[in-house]
């Protein structure tokens, strides 16, 4: 015996309580690792699912009723946040739902009354009125929404958007 006691040094075991402490904890990491990654895969998953995330809300597939034919004066553009489109009235008469989406990358397009067009706060690009462009980097018109008139009523179908090249007169509907 060396120094008289013993010859061993003594070794320390973990109690059953520190034990059940740890498989607790140990028990805990791997629930929520666990959900932490079924949140990332269902995050990934939602991410490349294919389809539309951008309708609007409350309105997709809706008839939004603008008002009469008279309360819009031609050359005028009147904002409908809730349908996500401006309503112009043209010179002539005509009425066309324009969409606020940039078609360059989709931002929301502002009339700007005073500069009689619409100008994207993105990029710079500028439409007339009917939704043309007039300066890039937009590669073509606003998208519409089909508008029809009934009963002297303006009604603009938000359930499809069509999506065109350039403007053409016949897009204009009049009453």
């Amino acid at each position: 015996m060396r120094g008289g006691r013993g010859d061993s040094l003594p070794t320390t075991r973990p109690t059953e309580a520190a034990r059940t402490r740890r498989s607790f904890l140990a028990r805990a990491w791997l629930w929520l690792g666990g959900i932490a990654l079924g949140e990332y895969l269902w995050l990934a998953f939602e991410f490349l699912r294919p389809g539309s995330r951008s309708e609007p809300t409350g309105t997709s597939g809706a008839i939004v009723v603008a008002g009469p034919v008279g309360g819009f004066a031609p050359g005028s553009v009147t904002p409908f946040p809730e349908g996500r489109f401006y309503l112009a009235r043209l010179a002539d008469g005509g009425f066309l739902a324009l969409l606020r989406e940039c078609t360059h990358l989709g931002c929301t397009v502002p009339w700007l009354a005073a500069e009689d067009r619409f100008v994207c706060p993105c990029h710079a690009s500028a439409y007339d009125i009917t939704g043309t462009v007039l300066s890039p980097p937009a590669p073509r018109p606003l998208d519409l929404y089909a508008v029809r008139i009934e009963h002297g009523l303006v009604k603009v179908d938000t359930s499809r958007t069509i999506r065109r090249e350039r403007f053409d007169p016949s897009q204009a509907v009049r009453s």
